[in-house]
């Protein structure tokens, strides 16, 4: 008993759990099975935060058009927010490993994609690149723009041989050769949409936006009126895999988080929560509400408290 209870303390208090799918819809055929939950709560690591306000970030920021605040540095992915200025540009580059995309919050940017037409993005749109696809963007308009941006985590940027790169601590820069191909848009990925067009359908309730072998970016959309009664004693799911972090796109969610509490984000806000935390994301309000749900895995796993009868 004493070798048990010590192998129980070092490494996990271990849950039964229902593997479920993306919905969250219990499968009553199927079996519950052992899942590794720490003894010890996950914690969260700066620049991590549960909830971060986008009119804290306002607040913060308003002496400024140009600024930046990185929300999300974690295994998986990285994300900022950056506002920028009228007529501010960013020069032609490309990621060469990795898909990059970018929603706006405010303002409007005129992007160049490689392969593509330009085009003017406003709040709402919701904006990516594949792999080795050379891009460049412009503030467009007489106000500041401010953007969300994700790419996979230590992503590195390089440019194009008439862009000059800028100084890079501890680096030099090289010309190389990578028989560079741009990326396609394939797995439903889009060069460009917008929330507030797609919204326009009546049965509109989101979709992929963004599906890499390393990140996806999901829509969720509908109102809380058309949701069953919220049970206080739902704790939801968990990955153990990854983290997840959410931006709020349109009106509230309400977040239940373990070992925090109950969250009301608002438009602009980020929600992030560890690997193995229990969250039961939800539209609140009027709606209609809308999150961004990101996280690196394009089928990640959904572990629910598994119901045993005696």
């Amino acid at each position: 008993m004493k070798v048990k209870a010590a192998i129980a303390t070092a490494v996990t208090a271990l849950g039964l759990i229902w593997m479920g799918d993306m919905k969250g819809q219990d499968n009553s055929e199927e079996e519950a099975s052992w899942a590794p939950k720490p003894i010890k709560p996950s914690q969260w690591v700066p620049p991590h935060k549960p909830h971060t306000k986008l009119a804290d970030l306002k607040g913060k920021h308003k002496e400024h058009a140009d600024w930046r605040e990185v929300l999300v540095d974690d295994d998986h992915l990285h994300a900022e927010y950056i506002s920028m200025a009228p007529r501010s540009k960013v020069s032609r580059r490309f990621h060469p490993d990795t898909r990059e995309w970018w929603i706006v919050m405010d303002g409007q940017i005129r992007f160049e994609i490689e392969g593509q037409e330009p085009f003017v993005a406003t709040k709402g749109s919701m904006v990516q690149v594949p792999m080795q696809t050379i891009y460049s963007m412009e503030v467009y308009g007489d106000k500041p723009a401010l953007r969300f941006e994700v790419n996979i985590a230590r992503a590195k940027t390089l440019y194009p041989r008439d862009v000059e790169p800028p100084k890079l601590l501890g680096f030099n820069w090289i010309p190389v050769k990578l028989n560079r191909k741009p990326g396609p848009y394939d797995h439903g990925n889009q060069p460009h949409i917008n929330l507030y067009e797609l919204a326009k359908t009546p049965s509109y309730n989101g979709g992929r936006f963004v599906h890499d072998d390393r990140a996806v970016a999901n829509i969720i959309y509908g109102y809380e009126k058309d949701l069953p009664p919220l049970n206080p004693k739902n704790r939801g799911h968990y990955h153990p895999e990854c983290a997840e972090f959410w931006l709020i796109m349109a009106g509230q969610i309400r977040y239940p988080i373990e070992n925090y509490g109950v969250v009301i984000a608002e438009e602009g806000d980020v929600v992030y929560v560890p690997a193995f935390t229990f969250h039961a994301p939800r539209f609140h309000g009027p709606g209609p509400s809308c999150r961004l749900a990101m996280n690196g895995y394009p089928n990640i796993s959904h572990l629910r408290d598994a119901v045993i009868p005696h």
